[in-house]
């Protein structure tokens, strides 16, 4: 995990890509703010998650702000989250 999401921030969906090698986290603050991150995995680095941008300073107002943001900055996180069923409704929910 990287060391910009704390332990006291709850990640409510973790979204690999095809390849296993990219990761988004998205989480609730304990101030009831969300936001998200975007990580890569390296052979080099033991498969070790290592954060590729600064998302996770941003803050959204609900999940779905947090989604939305997410897939409009994250290539390929539009594909992943229609091929997951259970995620789609997650995302979909309208209480926070």
């Amino acid at each position: 995990m990287s060391q910009r999401i704390p332990k006291s921030w709850l990640v409510f969906a973790s979204v690999e890509n095809a390849e296993h090698d990219r990761c988004v986290d998205l989480f609730r603050r304990p101030d009831g703010s969300f936001g998200f991150e975007e990580f890569r995995r390296d052979p080099e680095e033991s498969g070790a998650w290592t954060p590729v941008h600064y998302y996770a300073g941003r803050s959204f107002v609900s999940r779905q702000a947090a989604a939305e943001a997410a897939v409009q900055r994250v290539a390929w996180l539009a594909a992943a989250i229609a091929g997951s069923p259970s995620l789609r409704a997650l995302l979909s929910r309208r209480a926070d």
